[in-house]
């Protein structure tokens, strides 16, 4: 007997093995050269030759795979790291800070994105007949996971149908509902049945966030906000924090900072004025914060950005 459940593990090993070096071969041949690729709706391919710097962005609701290298995401005070080992899934668009700390010329990062739509994982759920808990559960926006056996498997089979797009018409759209199931019922299939467009607990957390990202250059007033979402302001602090990792003035101070940045950099706007434009009333404020975000200044760091992006490396 014991020979026999050790045969069957060997097998299963094998096939994750087998899987995941499929994955590594074919990201490896559709990317060549550093970059990011998106041959599919909502299928995001990247790698990249080195470890980068800290990229400020915003997430999306999404599950991400490495096939090869290691990346570091912050959120908030919180850092998830992960491999090729686990997943990352996103449930919220949130600011978030990411690194890729293990890539080479001769091994370079190579991962794999899905964009969820809410609107299938709803699909998904009433055709699977899953409920959303009723019990109070981890609603954090954003989880490091082990990878399943299956759910590796459905990534592999969907980017197979990169290299043959008269199927992907066809097969994509049911490879991608499988992957959904998978993650549905993986270890953090609470997790994704919170999603906003389900409805439940953490949708009026949604809804605060949303409400914050629209209005970010406007002063919070928290208790307002608390009461039109029918939640004390107490419980509001707490369900916030617990689905995003901090507080809600933290979340609209990360979101302007962002901004300004984007504003310096796209639009040419000196820094005085990005920081009176997303609400900031106090330039030495904006400047120290700025510099706490993104480790340099504004005026410094908007230039090495310029300068990066001259040289062609973003």
């Amino acid at each position: 007997m014991t020979l026999t459940i050790r045969g069957a593990l060997a097998v299963g090993s094998g096939g994750m093995q087998f899987d995941r070096e499929e994955l590594l071969g074919r990201l490896a041949r559709l990317l060549p050269a550093d970059g990011v690729f998106e041959p599919l709706d909502g299928l995001v391919l990247k790698r990249l030759s080195e470890p980068s710097g800290c990229v400020y962005g915003t997430s999306r609701a999404s599950l991400c795979l490495i096939a090869q290298g290691r990346k570091e995401v912050l959120l908030g005070d919180q850092r998830y790291a992960y491999d090729p080992h686990q997943y990352l899934l996103t449930t919220f668009e949130l600011p978030v800070t990411g690194r890729v700390v293990e890539a080479s010329a001769d091994r370079p990062y190579l991962s794999v994105q899905l964009v969820l739509d809410p609107a299938m994982v709803d699909s998904v759920v009433t055709e699977a007949a899953l409920t959303t808990p009723r019990r109070t559960v981890d609603a954090k926006a954003l989880v490091v996971s082990p990878v399943e056996a299956d759910l590796l498997n459905a990534v592999v089979r969907l980017v197979r149908l990169v290299e043959a797009p008269g199927e992907a018409r066809v097969l994509a759209p049911l490879v991608k509902r499988e992957i959904v199931f998978r993650l549905l019922l993986g270890e953090q299939g609470h997790r994704l049945r919170h999603l906003p467009a389900l409805g439940s607990s953490s949708m009026s957390i949604a809804q605060a966030v949303e409400r914050i990202r629209r209005e970010f250059d406007r002063p919070l007033r928290i208790a307002s906000l608390a009461r039109d979402l029918g939640m004390s302001t107490s419980g509001f602090h707490q369900h916030f924090k617990a689905v995003t990792d901090m507080s809600p003035l933290q979340y609209q101070k990360q979101i302007r900072l962002h901004e300004a940045r984007r504003m310096m950099l796209g639009e040419e706007v000196d820094a005085a004025s990005a920081a009176f434009r997303v609400g900031y009333r106090d330039a030495s404020q904006f400047s120290r914060e700025y510099k706490r975000q993104f480790g340099e200044p504004p005026i410094r760091d908007v230039d090495r950005l310029r300068q990066t992006d001259r040289q062609g490396q973003v």
